[in-house]
Formats: structure tokens, sequence, C-alpha cells
């Protein structure tokens, strides 16, 4: 097992090399860069856009530039933005923290919801509660999520139940510590629910289609057969087989904690790295892209290695080779 979690991890490195260089290359293909607008400024000397290109590589063959991003990451440099005239690190830090506390919100609504619901739904198969949560599914898979959450902020201004947008209120810093939680969390309410329904709708239908599966194998009406109780035979010997599937869905759920909130955000005005990538990607502001494209692409990487060692730990049937 130590053996194979270094094997993918090697794997792994290689992998974010070729995204981080893909990446590079893509930014720096396309026309026109960040000192673009300093030089159509008057009042800016070419010599002072000339002496920035340099003071940051970027007069430089495209794979040094590259070279010296990778060093800089390597000592734990992320670079500096163009766009705010800071490092990378003190502007990823505050927007990392908010896109996490949405995507976890979102994340555990997700699975706390649809894992029982699908389980709930395959007892009751082509019954009327079954339909209906089929149709629901099936709508919520429909509808655009940015579309959703414009409905969803149109209601909440009509009603005047929810905040508009943001993360906190005007009056946060005078509140006390309970009321900030609880203002954080009606903000959060909308984000959380529209990120969260078309990922609900496609867990559920696929956590029903495992039960059910599942529940037509031999073993189980062996079970059945030798007289063990109903809720024995389901909750014991049939879920668990048919959540092993699942498991593997938690390495790519994992990798949305940052790319999957992105435009959810910009629509709900959630300060988080969404509307910073938008601005970085619109300012050519080349390292801000970087340091996010590398944070997602470690995080889809830890992702499907927990998930390996999930479905191991869940399914002791499955063992990896000796020269894995």
């Amino acid at each position: 097992m130590r053996l194979y979690i270094l094997k993918r991890l090697g794997i792994a490195v290689l992998l974010l090399l070729a995204m981080t260089f893909m990446t590079f290359l893509i930014m720096r293909a396309t026309p026109g860069n960040f000192f673009d607008a300093l030089k159509m400024n008057p009042q800016i000397s070419p010599e002072t856009v000339a002496r920035y290109e340099h003071l940051y590589g970027l007069d430089k063959p495209l794979f040094i530039q590259y070279g010296h991003w990778l060093a800089n990451i390597l000592r734990g440099e992320f670079g500096y933005s163009f766009y705010y005239n800071v490092p990378v690190t003190h502007i990823l830090v505050g927007r990392l923290g908010n896109t996490f506390i949405l995507s976890l919100a979102s994340f555990l609504l997700t699975w706390l919801v649809a894992i029982p619901l699908g389980v709930w739904a395959a007892l009751r198969r082509n019954r009327l509660a079954d339909r209906l949560l089929s149709f629901l599914s099936f709508a919520a898979f429909s509808t655009p999520g940015f579309f959703l959450a414009m409905l969803l902020l149109y209601a909440a201004s009509q009603w005047g139940v929810l905040p508009l947008g943001g993360m906190r209120s005007p009056t946060y810093d005078d509140m006390t510590a309970l009321a900030k939680i609880l203002d954080v969390g009606a903000h959060l309410i909308i984000p959380t629910v529209v990120l969260s329904l078309a990922s609900m709708a496609s867990l559920q239908r696929l956590m029903r289609a495992n039960l059910l599966s599942v529940l037509r194998k031999q073993y189980v009406t062996a079970a059945r057969a030798k007289g063990l109780p109903e809720n024995q035979v389901i909750y014991r010997h049939a879920l668990r087989n048919a959540f092993n599937p699942m498991v593997t869905l938690l390495g790519y759920e994992f990798s949305g904690l940052l790319s999957g909130a992105a435009l959810v955000e910009i629509v709900c005005s959630w300060p988080g790295l969404g509307t910073l990538m938008l601005t970085a990607v619109r300012a050519k502001d080349m390292y801000v892209v970087m340091a996010s494209m590398l944070m997602g692409g470690v995080l889809l990487l830890l992702g499907n290695l927990l998930a390996d060692i999930l479905l191991l730990w869940v399914d002791p049937r499955i063992r990896y080779g000796s020269n894995a």
C-alpha cells in the first residue's frame, strides 16, 4: 500500500507539471499581456514598461519563464500579482478560505441529503414518492445553476428573508460572535443551495441505481432465504456494496472545492476564488491564474488518491498488486 501511494504521488507530480505547463503555454499564447495596457498610457514611458517586463522575466524565452516560475514554487513563492500589485499568496489566502467555506457547506449538504434520498427512493421503487423524486431530480439537472441563483436572489428580494448576495452584512463588525456566525450562515444559504442542487440530484439517482442493482444480486437473495431481517439485509449487506462506487466520486467532489463554485460565486457576489479568477484572466494576471490552477490540480489529484484509499477501506476485497 505504501509503495502504491508513493507511485501515485510520483505520477501526480508529473501530471501537475504537465497541467501547469499547458496553462502557462495557453496564457502566454493568447495575444497581449498585462503590460500592454501600460504601453497605451502616455504617462508611462516605454523604458518603465521594459524595466517591469525585465523585472518579472517576461522578456525571456517561454521555457526560461516557466522554469523561473517553477523554481519559485519550490521555494514557496507563488509570484507577484500585476493587477493587485501584491504577492499572490496575500490574495489567495483570504479568497481560498471563503471558497472553502462555501464549498464545504455545499459538499456536506449534498452528501448528507443525496445518499439517504437515494436509499429511500430505491426502497420505494416505482411508487409515487419515487416518481416524484425522479421528476424533481431531472428538473434539478435541467436547471442551469446561474439561472437558479438569479431566481433565488429575485425571490429573496421580494420576500426580504435572506441577504441579497455578498458574505457579510454592512453592520458585521458591530455584531457579537454568535451574530457574526449567523450572519455568514444566512449569506451562505442561497449559494449553497444553488451549488448543491445539481450534484444532489445526480448522487441521489446514482445511489438509487446502485442499491437497486445490488438488491438483485444472488447473495442478497440468499440472505433473505436464510431468514435474515430485511433491515439487516439492506443496511448491513446491500448498502455497503452499493456505496462502494460512490466513494470514487468523493475524489472528484474534492476537486470541486475550488472549481465548482466559481460561477455561483460570481452571480451571488461571494468573495471567493471565482471572482478572483475571472478578474485575473481578464487582466491577464498570469501568476494569479497559475497559482489558482495549481491549487485546483493538487486538490484533484489528492482527491483521487483519497478516493482510492477510502475504497480500499470500505471494500476489503480490493487489494492493490504487490508491484503497484
